[in-house]
């Protein structure tokens, strides 16, 4: 066995569990456990799964993203401090102080790249048990052969979810073929769709001002094309695998965008003028010290409770018997 087999293995194994037991359920519940509708269910309620647990990833590498974009000017300033200067002691000295800033801001340059690999081997390990259970390939674990056969031979609206679009066309299938195509349209636009997000609301001036954005912006034109092409080589099955993991990609990244945007963004200003129309900003401080003014979020004011006539004598807060009413002070004659 591979190491790339042996690392996937349990993963393999967690994915053929959720596969089955949604199977299961959706059997108890009474569709037709041979049905390509139930299999196809099967893998939604997969995707849901995986991706609900993978949340917190997401929200950590959110919250990287953030730290690394309020240290960006900091880093700027260490950069132009050593500009320049190629000697071995400034090399190390830049070096100590860019790690300074990023441990005093609890984050580092990896941090947003390692919620990505983690997820990595997750993805192509449910990639994998899928392709193999439409090729009636026993599993790891719970896929036995008998549920291997079913999903091979399982089909939806009277295409094989075994099939790809370039298999349909060498045996003539109409069906599959526009069944496949409406598929990988519906992934591709899905996807440029995530991607148009990001670039389009979430990302500062200064950014795009970045030679970095252009590159971005052509991969984001570019990529739909090769999962344009590639996509006719997926078999059915898998297509609904991808195109419900970008569905909710792309609605994670709308509610994300929407509330917790990126400072400085178009995203950012639009969540400002939202919360100015509902009396929920107000402003803070006149600048920041660097010219810009300070729009804060406000806080819910907390409402007075009633204090009982016991607890406002202890506290001091109830008239003394005898003592004399509290007023404004007046001057005898």
């Amino acid at each position: 066995m591979d190491p790339l087999s042996i690392i996937l293995w349990p993963l393999k194994w967690v994915v053929e569990l959720l596969l089955t037991g949604w199977h299961s359920l959706l059997s108890l519940a009474g569709l037709d456990p041979e049905a390509g509708l139930t299999w196809v269910l099967s893998i939604v309620g997969l995707v849901l799964v995986v991706r609900a647990l993978l949340i917190p990833l997401f929200v950590k590498q959110i919250k990287n993203q953030r730290k690394m974009l309020e240290v960006a000017p900091q880093l700027k300033k260490i950069q132009d401090k050593y500009r320049g200067k190629r000697d071995q002691l400034s090399r190390e000295a830049m070096s100590r102080e860019t790690m300074a800033v990023y441990k005093n801001a609890g984050t580092n340059p990896l941090g947003s790249c390692l919620p990505l690999l983690v997820q990595m081997p997750i993805f192509f390990a449910l990639f994998s048990v899928l392709n193999d259970a439409q090729h009636s390939k026993t599993g790891v674990g719970p896929l036995n052969e008998e549920l291997a056969q079913q999903f091979g031979s399982a089909s939806l609206f009277g295409a094989p979810l075994h099939m790809s679009f370039s298999t349909a066309m060498g045996e003539g299938e109409v069906g599959v073929m526009v069944i496949a195509a409406v598929m990988v349209v519906l992934m591709t636009s899905s996807q440029f769709i995530t991607q148009l997000q990001i670039v389009s609301k979430n990302i500062s001036e200064e950014t795009k001002a970045s030679p970095m954005f252009r590159q971005q912006r052509i991969l984001l034109y570019l990529l739909p094309f090769v999962f344009l092409f590639s996509g006719f080589a997926f078999p059915l099955g898998v297509m609904f695998y991808w195109l419900t993991s970008n569905i909710w990609t792309m609605i994670q990244q709308f509610i994300i965008i929407r509330n917790m945007p990126m400072p400085g963004t178009e995203a950012a200003k639009e969540r400002e003028a939202r919360l100015a129309r509902k009396g929920k900003l107000e402003v803070k401080d006149t600048t920041d010290g660097a010219g810009t003014v300070v729009i804060q979020e406000k806080k819910p004011t907390q409402r007075q409770q009633p204090v009982g006539k016991n607890r406002a004598k202890k506290s001091g807060q109830a008239k003394r018997p005898g003592a004399p009413e509290s007023g404004p002070a007046t001057s005898g004659k």
